[in-house]
């Protein structure tokens, strides 16, 4: 249930019971009916209803302070879900082994988790040699962008490290990062 509904609705059951008791209270008023409240701690001391004063203040506070809390709505943790899958769109199958020229293809995700639009670019680099561009990829808050993205070594060579570098608009510094181990023959 929404945070705010939920004041709401202890709003209008604090006003009822409100409403009820003043009803019943003017009704046994009319009809002359008498009865005595007492309330613990007010017989006492003067010590005793301090403290007793003082503890309603803390518990009506609390209770003011957590209103407050359910009510205003917080920022949650700010980020971008950045991920590559294989082909069969599953975290497996990446391309391991390719021949030279031949392109080797994964799936690049990005989820905007950062509660505005942002605008990304992705960078495929083989052993620190650009090799392909995407973008610019503009997503809303809480869009998922999921694309077949090619990469194609042009040298031989074992453990080339194939990286997918995510840059946020306006930013020179890799935002997030991924990378691939491929032999190439």
């Amino acid at each position: 249930m929404h945070p705010a509904l939920i004041v709401v609705l202890s709003a209008l059951a604090t006003g009822f019971l409100l409403a009820l008791a003043l009803f019943i209270e003017s009704w046994v008023w009319k009809h002359g009916i008498k009865f005595h409240l007492t309330v613990p701690g007010w017989g006492g001391s003067v010590w005793s209803r301090v403290l007793s004063s003082i503890l309603a203040l803390a518990v009506l506070g609390a209770l003011g302070t957590l209103g407050y809390v359910i009510a205003t709505p917080h920022a949650g943790e700010r980020f971008t879900e950045f991920y590559l899958l294989g082909l069969s769109g599953e975290a497996k199958d990446y391309p391991r082994l390719l021949m030279v020229g031949e392109e080797g293809k994964v799936v690049v995700g990005i989820i905007n988790r950062e509660d505005e639009i942002v605008t990304y670019r992705l960078e495929i680099r083989i052993d620190g040699v650009i090799n392909n561009e995407v973008g610019p990829v503009t997503l809303e808050r809480g869009e998922k962008w999921e694309e077949i993205v090619g990469f194609t070594p042009a040298r031989v060579g074992d453990k080339q490290k194939v990286e997918f570098l995510l840059y946020k608009q306006g930013q020179s510094e890799v935002y997030q990062g991924l990378y691939l181990w491929v032999d190439v023959r």
